[in-house]
């Protein structure tokens, strides 16, 4: 539930997507969003965690997030709003299924923020468990049933919205997700420079 009502890059990009592409392409961000934490929770289990945050390959890491959080905050800020009235013979194209999978998948596990969460719960609830596997699998299940649950439901409400918005409000909704986003990046990159 904490990860339900954080604000980050995914949930902005969650929400626009519902808006401007529908319910199919938002369930696949979340879908994208949901394998990225579940990625996490399996590496944060086997211990691989360690290896990825070392101070080298943490720097690397940062760098490499911070500007792939750009680049989709640019795309965004600089996309059209086709198909809100704007029909000027312009059909703009629907990207393939796996498009949406995978920006959901890569703008979730480049948040810094979503590795400290599930590393911390991992540690966490693996003391308090003392390592019996069954229950910490069962728990994080519930877990990421309830962060993926959450999505879904973000995903329908925001699609219910779209058909009150105009097309100089979704070119706003996109210039204003591309800044957060855009943002998110930079704000990353600045903590990693700072700690050199």
């Amino acid at each position: 539930m904490t990860l339900a009502v954080i604000l980050g890059p995914a949930l902005f990009t969650l929400l626009q997507t519902s808006i401007y592409r529908g319910i199919k392409a938002g369930i696949l961000i979340a879908s994208g969003i949901i394998i990225s934490d579940l990625t996490i929770v399996a590496l944060s289990y086997f211990g691989v965690t360690q290896l990825l945050m070392n101070n080298g390959n943490h720097i690397f890491l940062g760098f490499a997030s911070g500007i792939i959080l750009i680049a989709f905050g640019l795309v965004t800020y600089k996309r059209r709003a086709c198909g809100f009235g704007n029909t000027n013979g312009m059909q703009e194209k629907t990207p393939a299924a796996s498009t949406f999978l995978l920006k959901g998948f890569f703008l979730n596990i480049a948040n810094p923020f979503i590795w400290v969460f599930w590393i911390s719960l991992m540690v966490g609830i693996s003391a308090n468990y003392e390592q019996e596997s069954p229950a910490i699998l069962t728990f994080f299940a519930g877990a990421l049933f309830a962060v993926f649950a959450t999505d879904t439901a973000k995903v329908m409400i925001a699609s219910r919205i779209k058909h009150f918005l105009t097309v100089n409000l979704m070119v706003w909704i996109n210039r204003v997700v591309g800044v957060v986003l855009c943002g998110f990046g930079a704000v990353l990159i600045i903590r990693v420079c700072i700690s050199l």
